[in-house]
């Protein structure tokens, strides 16, 4: 049976778990903005210079010339920009799954705690309903596990091929460059 303090304790710890989440979330937008502020500030500044550059052009040549000149670092800087934002977003994601699996191994631990408690205060001949009920726990938390080790994987795999697209853009970048 639970005691008010510990509805307390519990409601407590909720709290500061959400506290700390919302902290971490407005961290990962503060680094967006960021991101995107100095993104934007060096795009106006770039773009100055690049009309500065085309209003010094003096034939086609030199035109094409330039060009070909801005489309590799234009490549290469939304590649850096999508890695960053990229790295901001599973930074902020893994703060909560880190959590997530702190709060679900606890709430798991408590739960096991109530079912020993119950199985010890449990009537004579009531063993059989016991080890079911302890059966379907072992299983739902072995489901758990294999739910949470499946999402590592489908998230490394997507960090996987989000780099390998990120490496063939910039590699398509700078032969695209190269034969202008």
């Amino acid at each position: 049976m639970l005691t008010v303090d510990q509805v307390v304790a519990s409601h407590k710890a909720n709290l500061e778990t959400l506290l700390g989440l919302t902290a971490k979330a407005f961290e990962g937008v503060e680094k967006i903005v960021e991101l995107n502020l100095t993104a934007t500030k060096a795009a106006m500044l770039e773009s100055g210079e690049q009309a500065k550059a085309l209003l010094s052009v003096k034939d086609a040549q030199e035109l094409l010339a330039l060009q070909s000149g801005l489309f590799q670092p234009l490549a290469e800087k939304t590649a850096a920009y999508s890695r960053h934002l990229y790295d901001i977003a599973s930074g902020a994601g893994a703060e909560f799954t880190k959590t997530y699996e702190a709060q679900a191994a606890e709430a798991q631990k408590k739960f096991l705690g109530l079912v020993d408690n119950a199985a010890k205060n449990a009537p004579a001949g009531s063993e059989a309903a016991v080890a079911v009920m302890k059966s379907a726990v072992a299983s739902a938390n072995n489901a758990l596990e294999s739910v949470q080790k499946a999402v590592k994987q489908a998230t490394e795999l997507a960090e996987s091929n989000f780099n390998a697209v990120a490496a063939t853009a910039s590699n398509t970048a700078k032969s695209t460059a190269k034969k202008r």
